[in-house]
């Protein structure tokens, strides 16, 4: 490769890679950005060699920023003069409140703005080691190709390292009917947290509802594995809870809906069956449902879930799912500023952080591109304010999870700070409100004096 002419090298074109990419170069940062498509190789999911090519949807969903926290997000990026928001405009189209784009308008933009950038040189190959020195910039996405991915499980500690991606739904707190629930342990034990013995939101049902529930689970819609993903196995662990449900009627009484150890305090009994839910924030704004992965189409899904008593009104944050995919373990690898702490030289942005979503991965390529440019140009950053959007989703990245189990997340209203004393109709636009204000002031401060 000869002489370095470069001062930063990101590896992954995809949505993260090209706005960090633009990021760095917009601060006058020279890059080499990596992109293994066009170079002869491929992933099972991408069609085309463009960079930023939009694999599933063409959506980056709501651009509401008063009352969505994705919309929020797009809001605080087109701020930080971000590229990804910037080409999404020109390549519009129609969706009501949501933001759609034609894919190969966005894709070409995204190419064409890089590809002209003095800053930015665009190399076709694929990358099969991390780098032992330079700063780096990982962006490979959830299909890493498998030399890196190995490569990165090294770095990260084999452990650490996720082939599959077992997701369980997420509810939102206040939209949970506690007079139909409780909370309790199983068998009352405290937790190494000590506490009251109430970690858990337990939903009771009765035997009717119990064998409904899986009948509508064998019944429901499910979405059909990609013909790349079929040999991907089940962990025993996070089984499916439908394939659960085909291998008897009772295996799920048996699984997580076990009710031993759990008196329901208005009957004092253990009812036929339970749902649990398990804090997944550290605010206590979502809950997680413990064991509840799913491939149910998210139609069916809500429609099902919602029969569980108490959920009859769920709110979720986010619906279960079972897909492949290749993320890191970030709360314990990365530093504040996406660094690899074993190997400091490395940051990780996008959707192998564990980010879910276009706009999220690419909002974590806007920081980790920030950051860099902060660190080789001597100027500091100060942190990001956690009532902001990218502060909300970064400090989900880097730690802000008491979970053992650390899962994949859109951006959403529950990873932000609670507000305190507003009423429910209002709380959505008084955090974006707060958002914004802090967003401002953090802007302020990076301004030369």
């Amino acid at each position: 490769m000869g002489r370095r002419m470069h001062q930063v090298h990101i590896i992954g074109g995809g949505l993260a890679g090209t706005e960090a990419a633009w990021q760095l170069a917009q601060a006058g940062v020279k890059v080499r950005l990596s992109e293994m498509r066009g170079s002869g190789d491929m992933t099972p999911a991408h069609q085309t060699e463009g960079l930023a090519e939009l694999v599933c949807s063409n959506s980056f969903r709501s651009d509401d920023p008063d009352k969505n926290a994705v919309g929020l997000l797009h809001q605080e990026m087109r701020r930080l003069g971000s590229l990804i928001m910037a080409q999404a405009e020109p390549a519009k189209v129609p969706a009501g409140s949501a933001l759609a784009v034609d894919r190969h308008i966005f894709s070409d933009g995204v190419t064409r703005a890089l590809a002209e950038h003095p800053n930015v040189e665009i190399v076709r190959e694929r990358i099969d080691a991390l780098p032992t020195e330079g700063m780096t910039i990982v962006a490979t996405g959830p299909l890493t190709a498998p030399a890196l991915a190995a490569s990165i499980g090294q770095a990260a500690g084999i452990d650490h390292l996720a082939f599959f991606d077992a997701i369980a739904p997420v509810v939102h707190f206040d939209s949970i009917d506690m007079d139909k629930c409780w909370m309790a342990n199983r068998w009352d034990k405290i937790g190494p947290g000590g506490g009251e013995g109430k970690d858990y939101i337990n939903c009771p049902m009765n035997k009717e509802q119990y064998q409904a529930f899986v009948q509508g689970l064998l019944d429901g819609e499910k979405t059909e594995f990609k013909e790349w993903e079929k040999d991907t196995p089940y962990f025993e662990g996070c089984m499916p809870i439908e394939v659960m449900a085909s291998r008897g009627p009772e295996t799920l009484r048996h699984g997580p809906m076990k009710p031993m150890g759990l008196d329901d305090p208005r009957t004092g009994r253990w009812p036929y069956a339970v749902v649990q839910l398990r804090q997944d924030n550290a605010a206590g704004t979502l809950w997680n449902m413990v064991g509840f992965q799913t491939k149910l189409k998210h139609g069916a899904q809500t429609e099902l879930l919602r029969t569980i008593p108490g959920l009859e009104k769920a709110e979720f944050a986010r619906l279960g799912g079972l897909h492949r995919n290749t993320f890191i373990q970030s709360p314990k690898l990365l530093d504040a500023t996406l660094r690899l702490k074993s190997a400091p030289h490395i940051r990780f942005a996008g959707q192998v952080t564990g980010c879910e979503g276009y706009v999220e991965s690419a909002a974590i390529g806007l920081l980790a591109g920030r950051f860099a440019a902060a660190e080789i140009l001597g100027r500091p950053l100060a942190p990001l304010p956690p009532e902001t959007a990218l502060g909300a989703l970064l400090s989900h990245v880097i730690g802000n999870v008491e979970t053992a189990d650390y899962q994949p997340m859109n951006v959403n209203f529950g990873l932000f700070p609670p507000l305190e004393d507003v009423k429910k109709k209002q709380r959505k636009e008084a955090m974006t409100a707060r958002a914004r204000a802090a967003l401002g002031q953090w802007l302020g401060e990076l301004q030369p004096a």
